[in-house]
């Protein structure tokens, strides 16, 4: 009996007070109701920097300095290894993808790109011209 009386509470607390944690919740969203959808945000112009971007740090990844939204990575092709590829690099005038790019994870170097370097994106970051979402004070080591 005392479980059930236990039980009855606990759900009637959190009925009552589902209400005060929808209403901070519903501040957060600017007022879209809780059961809409998320807007999407507005898509942002990927930005194109002369000269490459400056690392923050030693082993950072470049960043991507021109748009990729053109550009295709999946199991079927690669559209970076046009340029960045050591076929390619030179007539293009780009960097040329490291040579740990070409080491699988046994340390054998292949022909290709790894499989696990080759999908770009997820170590080299496009940029978007935006504003900053917070303030940052961040200095890197030079």
């Amino acid at each position: 009996m005392k479980k059930r009386i236990v039980t009855l509470l606990a759900v009637c607390a959190v009925i009552f007070t589902g209400g005060a944690i929808a209403g901070a919740v519903d501040s957060l969203r600017m007022g879209q109701d809780l059961q809409d959808n998320a807007k999407e945000p507005a898509k942002k112009k990927q930005a194109v920097v002369q000269g490459g971007i400056e690392r923050s740090y030693k082993i950072q990844p470049p960043a991507i300095p021109h748009k990729i939204d053109k550009d295709r990575i999946d199991l079927k092709a690669n559209t970076c290894m046009n340029c960045h590829s050591e076929k390619t690099y030179k007539q293009k005038n780009a960097p040329k993808a490291g040579e740990s790019h070409y080491t699988d994870r046994d340390g054998k170097v292949t022909e290709t790109v790894a499989s696990r370097r080759y999908f770009c994106n997820q170590c080299h970051a496009p940029q978007v011209v935006a504003e900053p979402l917070v303030e940052n004070t961040f200095q890197g080591a030079k």
